[in-house]
This record gives structure tokens, C-alpha cells and sequence, in this order.
């Protein structure tokens, strides 16, 4: 990719990231050597006998040789369930047939080509990264969905698309401790957080909005960011696209009864699940509880959903438009999207043996043990404490992706040890929230950075793993100086970060 003559200082380093990233070797191969040195790195803590202390149960978790006999034999025999039951395969895959359809018949094109028609051009790429925030209320779907779609609504634009696979990977990823609707991650979180504040305060109670006051801000604020970033660097230093792009001719009027029928399946069938949700006994609430959000059928389908949302137009819209003219036509293009699958699902066996291979070592927990016993060791209090903090949840996320493992991990120890500092426990949560966030992006522990790669290959079969990363790492340097210093700010003030989520335990 070419690179502008008299860059600046950050050009000039991102330029050095992207060009010894793009030497790194295929990401395949990558991940078969991170397999090599997670293995050799369970013999050798195995031999100095690293462990620690589990601060729930008391349990000494030992590192595990993998290269035992035992070891050994645990790789051998379960590398298949290790690659069938990886979380997001099976996600993409289902997800793959909703928007293979939607792509393939021309209806996403023809949906941005009526958006860009008619939208104020200033609004797009903001709506895009808003989306991104609200995403995440969805789960895995973020990350999976909206980045192949901004890129193809950058072309649109003029953009490069890597710029909208990186701003969408960036919004849904990094901010992903930032919403206006309070979902699964709000919940988890809660969960771990009341047993470990009853250590102290057996009376204590968790609720899910806690967090609410302060996540709701940061989506708003973290919006701006993000926007400031993708404009300002991610864009200009991408450059214009040289590749293949879709004629730029304007819909026909066809084409847009054809969109407006497609428009109007989608918004029946969303109406659908809606009247299967908003009643207190709706179909899709915890039958038990009534949530919507606590393990209710709907979140749990999520995914399927979302699916079903891009099927039902892209179908009506080939029927309309004649793209689907038979039963084979539908096949066909059914067919077409998943094959566009298949070097990620290669990738996606490697990457699921390394993950497998790292949880079975025991190097994951151990390290953030002692990271954290480690801060809580150095006895600062008030703002440094609030960053000491905040880059520790940063530094283990790059070693743990899932957020409620590591919380599960770290609430016992902080949750408490904060609680005698006179801070509540919901504000601890949230800190622990937001170092959780800011490293998503460049974090190689997460099972979408393949995922972004495989997209990326639609549009150049030669980019490499430090395009990305030096695209993506603005992102967290900037986020982490931003959303720090908003909830530095948030503290001086002593605003509740939250309902019932102040502060200071109240006396």
C-alpha cells in the first residue's frame, strides 16, 4: 500500500508497525507457532513450578505440561471438539447465509446506493460507528456483521474498505464496554461482581444498570472518538482504493420498488420478533424470570435473528429484481457466499488448538493472578489506582479474551480490596470494564481477528496481519488516553456511575 511522502511522526511509525507486520508469515502459520510456544511455555512453568492462588476457592492452579504423555494425549484427542465447539464458527457460518444472500442478489448495494443517494453524507460513517457501539447489546454479532458491511458502504463513499472494516471492528470491539442499552455483558459482569462485594458485605446486591449512567456517556463520547480517529488517520492513510469496484449508475426505478418491498419484509419481519419479545409473557423472555436480557431466548438467538433480518429482504429484493429466477439460482448463490468461507474456516482449526491449548495450561489465569496481586501489592490509591488499574485489565485482556473468565478472576481480588478502600463495587466494575475494551482491537486472543483477515482478502488476497494492526492500534492508544481521562473526570465529579452505583460506599 503506498505511503504519503513526508509523513508525520505517527504516519512515519505506523508505516515501520505495517511494514514488519506485513513480513510476519501467513496467519496460519502464526497461530501453528503461537501453538509451539504456548507448549513450550506449559514445560518450562511446568518445571519452575509457576502456580497461584485461586482467590475464590483457595485453590492452588498449578501450570499444566502439555507436553506430557497426558498432555499429548489430550491434544490428540480432542482437536476436532476443539474446532467444532469454537464459539464464533458456527456463528459465522449461520450468519454467512443471511448476508450471502443479501450481498449476492444486490440488495445491500442497492440499500447503500438508495442510503447514500438520499442520506446527508455526514451523517453515514457516524451511524455506522453509533451502530457499532449499540452493537455489542448483541453479542458476537458485532464484530461478525458490520465490518464486511461498512466496507462495502466505504467504497460507496469513495473510501478505502479497509477503512470500514477497521473503524467497524474498532467500534464494536473497542467500545464495547460502551452502550445506550443495557444487555448480556452488563449481566455477566453483575454476576461476578455481587458474590465477590459479599466477601466483604454479605448484604451487598449487584443490579444489571449499575454501570448504566456511565456506559450510556461513553457511547455518546467514544462515538466522537472514534470519528475522530477514522477521519482524520485511518482514511487519509489508506489512501483510494485501485481495486474492482460496483458501477456507480443510479437505481433503477425497478430497483427501488424492488428495495422498497425488500424494506418493508424486513421491517414485517422485525415487527415479528418484536411482538414476540415486548409482552410480559412474549415467547422470546426468560419463561422463568421474564427478562429479555438474563438468558432469554432471544438473546440466546440472537444470532439467528439477525440471520433471518438479512434473509427475508435480500430474498424479496432477487425475487424482485429477477436474481433469483429459479430454485437452482437460490442454491447457487447460497452456495457462493459460504465457499467465500473457506480460508477462514482453515484458520479458524489453528486458531481454536492455540486458545485450546492456553486455557489447558493454566498460563492465562496464573498471570493474571499475579498481575493483580501485584497492584494491589503497590498500595496506591485514588487516581493512580484508577489507571494502575485500568492498564492491568488492558495487559491481562491481551492474554484472556473472555471478559467474564477474566472478571471471574479479578472481581474477588479487586472488588473487595477497593471496597476497603471506600470505593463500591460498581464503579470497580466499571473500571475493570473499560481496560477490558481499549486492548479488543489488537488483541490476539479474540477469534475475530481472522475473521477481519478473511474479509480483508475479499478485497486484497495480499494484505497482511500489520496493515491491520497498525490501523487498529490508534485505536486503543487513543482510546485508552480518551476514555481514562472521561471517567478521571467522572470521578472528580462523583457522579454515580450508575442506579444504586455510586462512587464511595455510601456510610
Amino acid at each position: 500500500m503506498a505511503k504519503k511522502k513526508g509523513a508525520g511522526f505517527v504516519d512515519r511509525f505506523l508505516n515501520k508497525i505495517e511494514v514488519a507486520g506485513n513480513k510476519l508469515p501467513d496467519p496460519i502459520l502464526i497461530f501453528i507457532i503461537l501453538m509451539g510456544v504456548i507448549l513450550s511455555g506449559s514445560f518450562i512453568a511446568s518445571l519452575f513450578n509457576l502456580k497461584a492462588t485461586n482467590p475464590v476457592t483457595g485453590e492452588v492452579i498449578e501450570a499444566v505440561n502439555l507436553l506430557s504423555g497426558e498432555g499429548l494425549l489430550k491434544i490428540l484427542t480432542e482437536s476436532i471438539d476443539n474446532f467444532s465447539a469454537f464459539p464464533p464458527l458456527g456463528m459465522v457460518l449461520v450468519v454467512m447465509i443471511g448476508i450471502g444472500l443479501a450481498e449476492k442478489t444486490g440488495y445491500f448495494e442497492a440499500a447503500m446506493k438508495r442510503v447514500i443517494e438520499v442520506a446527508p453524507r455526514s451523517l453515514i460513517i457516524p451511524t455506522i460507528i453509533l451502530v457499532g457501539i449499540i452493537g455489542n447489546v448483541a453479542g458476537d454479532a458485532g464484530p461478525v456483521i458490520l465490518p464486511p458491511i461498512a466496507a462495502m458502504v466505504m467504497i460507496k463513499l469513495g473510501y478505502h474498505p479497509f477503512a470500514g472494516l477497521i473503524m467497524a471492528y474498532a467500534a464494536t470491539l473497542g467500545a464495547f464496554s460502551a452502550n445506550l442499552v443495557l444487555g448480556m455483558a452488563d449481566a455477566l459482569a453483575a454476576g461476578f461482581t455481587e458474590p465477590a462485594a459479599q466477601l466483604v458485605d454479605p448484604d451487598y446486591t449487584a443490579n444489571i444498570a449499575m454501570n448504566y449512567y456511565f456506559i450510556a456517556a461513553s457511547a455518546i463520547f467514544l462515538l466522537f472518538i472514534i470519528y475522530f480517529i477514522t477521519t482524520k488517520l485511518t482514511i487519509p492513510r489508506l489512501g483510494t482504493y485501485t481495486g474492482q469496484v460496483a458501477d456507480d449508475k443510479k437505481l433503477t426505478p425497478a430497483q427501488i420498488s424492488a428495495l422498497r418491498w425488500a424494506n418493508i419484509s424486513a421491517l414485517i419481519t422485525g415487527i415479528v420478533f418484536i411482538v414476540l419479545a415486548l409482552p410480559e409473557s412474549g415467547l422470546l423472555r426468560n419463561a422463568e424470570t421474564g427478562s429479555l436480557v438474563n438468558d432469554s431466548p432471544l438473546m440466546n438467538s440472537a444470532v439467528f435473528i439477525i440471520t433471518i433480518l438479512f434473509f427475508v429482504p435480500g430474498l424479496v429484493y432477487g425475487l424482485k429484481v429477477k436474481t433469483i429466477k429459479s430454485s437452482k439460482d437460490f442454491g447457487n448463490i447460497l452456495s457462493d457466499s459460504m465457499g467465500t468461507m473457506g480460508s477462514y474456516i482453515v484458520l479458524v482449526f489453528f486458531a481454536a488448538q492455540m486458545l485450546a491449548y492456553f486455557n489447558w495450561s493454566n498460563l492465562g489465569p496464573i498471570l493474571a493472578i499475579k498481575g493483580a496481586n501485584t497492584l494491589e501489592a503497590m498500595k496506591v490509591e485514588g487516581i493512580p489506582l484508577i489507571v494502575g488499574f485500568i492498564i492491568l485489565s488492558m495487559m491481562i485482556n491481551l492474554l484472556i479474551g473472555s471478559a467474564s473468565a477474566k472478571w471471574a478472576i479479578l472481581a474477588p481480588v479487586f472488588v473487595p480490596m477497593f471496597m476497603y478502600l471506600g470505593y463500591d463495587p460498581a464503579f470497580t466494575q466499571m473500571l475493570y470494564r473499560i481496560g477490558d475494551s481499549i486492548t479488543n482491537p489488537i488483541t490476539p486472543m479474540l477469534p475475530y481477528f481472522p475473521l477481519l483477515l478473511a474479509f480483508a482478502k475479499k478485497y486484497d488476497k495480499n494484505v497482511g496481519i500489520g496493515t491491520f494492526i497498525a490501523h487498529l492500534l490508534p485505536y486503543s492508544v487513543v482510546l485508552f488516553f480518551a476514555w481514562t481521562i472521561f471517567m478521571i473526570v467522572w470521578y472528580l465529579l462523583g457522579i454515580p456511575v450508575g442506579p444504586n452505583g455510586p462512587i464511595f460506599l455510601q456510610s
